[in-house]
């Protein structure tokens, strides 16, 4: 522990989707954190958040949260307001990240490859295709691979399980279907860590939202076993989509590479994650680990490193 923060409070559960995995990050990072050290109150966060925290006045938060509310700017807004130093990104690079449709458009126009897409209802996408298949259906700002629909040549289409699945009028993001291997890259600070493949384990289809999280879901292969041409294009693409954001702290960026494309043409962005994964096994503290950096080094420098004003 250093001088500069004392008592940590960890945000975690939350209420979006991803409840479950932001309570084991939340855990993980408690234990760390009392490791280093530090005075630790975890918060389960709800709507009472606001008079929690200051009830209990931390010195710093370190926002463990997943998914909406907690990763789209909302929590960080809260936290503005309170003048609590928190960790990750502040509000407006989290409200960017979360959709992914600006998010692309962001990057396009950076230079990033992107696969095309096209942003459509629920209503729309039941009724039939809104694009040539092969092509992927997933909501437009959630995270952690929730509610895709993979639309591809020799599958129906999912029609009306679309509209079980939410609002009609919801927004959703018809993206083109990209046959290749799935890559990922986090950043921190202002340096790309490494490369790792992710490889759904036998009996998921891609890297879903079970794949990620289930036990023996996926496998991780640390370093990427690619040409040092994509290993530089993916670090160097992480790190631009970082800063293009305004991301802070860490965060994890996913691709996927088509082979038969070839090196120049294969290379597509997929999203962007500001709340990576904070078990000691999650893909981006694996990364720092790689580099030297033990789990409870990273959640202490991600502590140091917290602000208001992100």
């Amino acid at each position: 522990m250093s001088d500069k923060y004392s008592h940590v409070a960890v945000l975690m559960g939350g209420l979006s989707s991803e409840r479950q995995v932001s309570l084991a990050s939340g855990r993980a990072v408690a234990a760390a954190l009392e490791g280093e050290g530090y005075m630790v109150t975890t918060i389960d966060a709800g709507p009472d958040l606001a008079e929690r925290l200051s009830k209990t006045a931390p010195d710093v938060c370190f926002n463990a949260l997943h998914g909406k509310w907690g990763e789209d700017g909302c929590v960080q807004g809260v936290l503005e307001v309170l003048k609590i130093p928190y960790t990750h990104s502040g509000v407006l690079a989290s409200s960017l990240a979360m959709n992914k449709d600006l998010t692309k458009i962001l990057l396009k126009n950076a230079g990033i490859p992107v696969a095309d897409s096209k942003v459509v209802t629920r209503k729309q996408a039941s009724k039939g295709h809104v694009m040539a298949p092969p092509y992927v259906l997933k909501p437009v700002a959630d995270g952690s691979s929730v509610g895709i629909y993979m639309v591809l040549d020799d599958e129906a289409h999912p029609g009306e399980r679309l509209l079980e699945a939410g609002s009609p009028d919801d927004e959703i993001m018809a993206e083109r279907y990209i046959d290749g291997r799935e890559f990922t890259c986090a950043v921190r600070g202002d340096e790309a860590l490494c490369v790792t493949e992710i490889l759904p384990a036998d009996g998921f289809e891609f890297y879903d939202f079970d794949a990620k999280y289930a036990k023996g879901g996926s496998k991780h292969i640390l370093p990427a076993k690619i040409s040092s041409k994509i290993n530089r294009r993916i670090e160097s693409y992480s790190l631009m989509a970082h800063k293009v954001l305004g991301c802070r702290g860490i965060s994890r960026t996913d691709f996927l590479y088509d082979e038969k494309a070839g090196e120049d043409d294969g290379l597509f962005f997929l999203e962007i994650n500001t709340q990576p994964g904070m078990t000691s096994t999650s893909l981006a503290p694996e990364q720092a680990e790689f580099k030297g950096m033990s789990f409870g080094e990273l959640v202490r420098w991600l502590v140091e490193d917290a602000s208001c004003d992100r």
